[in-house]
């Protein structure tokens, strides 16, 4: 990614006490995607619609597991398994049918998208220990901790491409949920970006 540098290198700051002030994590996105490319920016809304309820059909994740960004088909699928999960979880508990509004495929979608969601889905039990909590907030986070540690995964040896900044984009959407719900939870989330993003630069070329 061309722009990456000046993507850091926009970022503020962090020290003991900060807030985000006027601007929003939502802030930092749109001023991220406005240094990127108009083909980046093309796959980035695609990411962003992930974020809209009224998107989230068949057949967007149809398209996401058949998109040629390698990050949108891993992470969607991995969103996926996680609100299949969700559902069946709740299912459970109100004595409902287990697969209740599951989002499934066709037998005649595309054979891609019939592998990929055929594929065992590695951290289903991490993520029912994680949905067995009592207190939402802490059952939230934790959803989000295994969220923010997949992406780091898909992310590992991206540093100057889409799916860097697709990454970085990604966490600041749970940073912005956590901003919304809970602004000092929102700030710690925040600098552990920040610190993992100029962190991981510094370590291939950055040396601000």
């Amino acid at each position: 990614m061309n722009n990456y540098e000046y993507i850091v290198a926009s970022l503020p700051d962090i020290t003991t006490g900060w807030k985000f002030g006027e601007k929003t994590p939502d802030d930092y996105i749109e001023e991220i995607i406005s240094l990127c490319s108009d083909k980046d920016r093309k796959t980035i809304a695609f990411l962003m619609d992930g974020y809209k309820d009224e998107k989230l059909s068949a057949e967007f994740y149809t398209a996401a597991l058949q998109h040629s960004d390698r990050f949108i088909r891993e992470y969607f699928l991995f969103d996926l398994n996680v609100r299949n999960a969700k559902v069946r979880f709740l299912n459970k508990a109100l004595g409902r049918p287990a697969e209740k509004d599951v989002l499934t495929f066709g037998e005649d979608a595309e054979q891609k998208v019939l592998d990929a969601v055929a594929e065992e889905f590695e951290e289903a039990a991490m993520l029912d220990g994680v949905l067995a909590q009592t207190d939402i907030l802490v059952r939230e986070r934790g959803i989000d901790d295994l969220m923010w540690e997949k992406i780091s995964n898909l992310t590992t040896f991206n540093y100057f491409d889409i799916d860097a900044i697709l990454g970085f984009i990604t966490k600041m959407n749970i940073v912005a949920r956590w901003y919304r719900l809970d602004e000092q939870t929102g700030r710690e989330m925040f600098k552990k970006l920040v610190d993992e993003v100029r962190g991981t630069f510094k370590g291939v070329e950055y040396n601000g």
